[in-house]
């Protein structure tokens, strides 16, 4: 067996702190017997997996599913097949979106997008919006604002009115919210005039952008003190090498394709519609068995699961690793 290389990175730079060159059977092994009578390390659990369907399944509106959630980061599940009962201002986060599958109008007060599946957008903090799905699903990020983007935008929000085709005046409410408007958290709730908040957006030129991850390997799109978010393109047949973020939890979500995700802490095969969070500290790979992408968030403090875990990862045995590695080089 060839050693591997280690890259030992932190968050903020591209370029490893320095590449070990490593025993792949080793690195993925338990440790040996403690030769002393009191046991320095802990068992830790093999790595847990969260699963939600990526097309729209018919089902009565509820709040976004909670994946993983810290003090001052969420991420959320969404479906949607109607309007959003309310329209939403933060106090203390930019709110972030992926569209996953089907179509989405996002309403504020900087104008109009009309989502489709592969973008990004970033409502900033205070920004009063609402949300008009159809058949659809989507990713929220809730960060410490400010949150800053790291590409050029593909396009920008617009003044459309009426937002979509058959929107008509009703009575409606906002709600104004604190940490990261999570149920619970509201610190008032009252009545609005939806066409007037609209029409806010012919008195200001400032508007959001829509971004799309655009080449291979690493996109960066966000970025905050503490955390980053990006796309990985990712294509077989490429060399394996193992990466261990000191600084920061990496929660993956699986866009397209499908890969195997080696790990210290077991071996998980991952598809679209998937989850998972890597701790800090932790060595970890992919094996690639088609072209395929999916989302990075790094987060500097630990970003704890909430959601119900759909499976875990298998322990590594050397067989296993010995077919993954003849399949690579079939």
């Amino acid at each position: 067996m060839q050693p591997v290389v280690e890259d030992v990175m932190v968050m903020a730079r591209e370029q490893p702190l320095r590449s070990v060159l490593r025993d792949e059977y080793s690195l993925l092994s338990p440790p040996h017997a403690s030769k002393v009578p009191i046991k320095l390390w802990r068992d830790h659990e093999l790595l847990p997996v969260v699963h939600f369907p990526q097309q729209y399944c018919s089902q009565p509106f509820a709040p976004p599913r909670g994946v993983y959630e810290n003090d001052e980061i969420r991420v959320e599940w969404q479906t949607m097949d109607s309007r959003q009962p309310f329209y939403h201002r933060n106090c203390d986060v930019d709110e972030l979106s992926y569209q996953i599958d089907g179509e989405r109008t996002l309403m504020t007060e900087l104008g109009v997008i009309e989502h489709r599946p592969g973008e990004f957008s970033r409502i900033p903090r205070g920004v009063g919006h609402d949300n008009y799905g159809r058949a659809e699903s989507h990713l929220v990020f809730y960060l410490p604002a400010p949150v800053t983007e790291l590409v050029p935008p593909v396009r920008e929000s617009q003044p459309v009115f009426p937002p979509f085709e058959g929107w008509q005046p009703g009575a409606t409410n906002e709600a104004i919210t604190q940490c990261m408007g999570a149920v619970g958290h509201d610190i008032t709730v009252f009545p609005i005039d939806e066409q007037r908040l609209l029409d806010h957006v012919h008195r200001e030129d400032a508007r959001m952008n829509v971004l799309r991850a655009e080449g291979g390997g690493v996109t960066w799109l966000y970025s905050t003190e503490r955390t980053r978010l990006g796309m990985v393109r990712v294509t077989p047949g490429k060399q394996r090498r193992y990466r261990r973020t000191l600084d920061a939890d990496e929660i993956q979500y699986q866009v397209s394709g499908h890969r195997t995700l080696l790990t210290q802490r077991g071996v998980a095969e991952l598809g679209p519609g998937d989850f998972v969070r890597i701790p800090l500290g932790l060595a970890h790979a992919s094996v690639t068995h088609e072209a395929g992408e999916y989302i990075s968030l790094l987060s500097h403090n630990e970003l704890p699961q909430v959601a119900e875990t759909a499976r875990t990862a298998q322990p590594y045995t050397a067989e296993s690793l010995a077919r993954l590695t003849e399949e690579v080089h079939a």
